[in-house]
């Protein structure tokens, strides 16, 4: 009995934390909330605070002209499935997404391993591949403007002089959603910066034993490095898939800012007809139902992506 009550003691590793830790765990949690309040206070009030603003008023007919509401019901959401200008714009978006995303993934990649080669001058040529990325939206339009322009834009003349006869980019509504797909491929350094991050961080020998046994460049890449950068990949998919559903700028300047109605309906996305019921008709609540509508396929979308990432993406903790 004397052996069985000494050894039901407690051990001393679980004795309970003492007052003082409690304290300064206490501490430390305070001050760290402390760092991030701004950022706290900003969410609460510039985006969780609008995000309930804007579905209460998607329930009203609410018009910033005359800073008017009256209760709507559920007729904003019903004007959705009755407006055809929402179906064309979504179905524009949607095949924009569909374009732009792997044609993005597949370019940055591309950056991004031509630039895991470099040895001398990387530096250099990261910065002068970022540049890019750091040009204003309003400036990168008017220089896209004069390159996609049919009869004197550089690029119809560059395939000119290969004997290719280039179509009207910004007139020809096959053309004007590719057209913006160029104008967004620019911009694509950031996304080049995540896979070159990721690439740095593939073990160098596992190519060392591939080529051993007789393992090509192809086979290499598509058996080492996409399996190993498969979680940067399935990241920028997700991130780039919900900036090309919210496509705006890109379309807007182009074909839009004039404010004419003269632009092809092929270059009508969803970020631009919700601009224009909200600031142009000053339609507010009907733009706000638009917002939430996008809010639930941007949802849907990820979760289906996320779903099933779970057998395409390795993470280096998985065994």
């Amino acid at each position: 009995m004397a052996l069985l009550t000494k050894t039901s003691a407690p051990e001393s590793g679980a004795q309970k934390p003492r007052p003082r830790a409690k304290k300064y765990n206490r501490r430390e949690a305070i001050a760290g909330y402390l760092f991030i309040s701004p950022w706290i206070v900003g969410f609460l009030i510039f985006t969780l605070g609008a995000m309930v603003y804007s579905l209460v008023i998607s329930f009203s007919n609410y018009n910033l002209a005359t800073n008017s509401a009256t209760p709507a019901g559920f007729d904003n959401y019903a004007e959705l499935f009755n407006d055809p200008k929402v179906g064309l714009s979504l179905g524009n978006t949607l095949f924009y997404a569909v374009l732009a995303v792997p044609l993005e993934i597949v370019f940055a990649l591309f950056l991004a391993m031509l630039l895991n080669r470099v040895g001398r001058g990387a530096g250099f040529f990261r910065t002068l591949y970022y540049l890019p990325k750091m040009t204003p939206a309003v400036a990168t339009a008017s220089v896209f403007l004069l390159l996609l322009n049919g009869n004197t834009g550089a690029i119809n003349k560059a395939l000119a002089v290969i004997g290719i006869q280039g179509p009207q980019w910004l007139i020809d509504p096959n053309w004007v959603k590719p057209s913006i797909v160029l104008m967004t491929l620019w911009g694509v350094s950031g996304t080049m910066v995540i896979f070159l991050a990721a690439l740095k961080n593939v073990p160098r020998d596992l190519y060392e034993v591939a080529s051993l046994d007789g393992a090509g460049p192809i086979r290499q890449f598509f058996t080492i490095t996409v399996p190993m950068i498969s979680s940067s990949i399935f990241f920028n998919v997700i991130v780039l898939t919900i900036a090309a559903l919210q496509v705006f700028d890109q379309a807007y300047l182009l074909f839009w800012r004039d404010q004419t109605n003269a632009s092809p309906e092929s270059s009508l996305f969803y970020g631009v007809y919700l601009f224009q019921q909200a600031f142009r008709q000053f339609n507010f609540g009907f733009a706000a139902a638009m917002a939430w509508l996008l809010f639930i396929i941007i949802l849907l979308i990820t979760l289906v992506q996320v779903k099933f990432s779970n057998r395409l993406v390795y993470y280096e903790g998985d065994k």
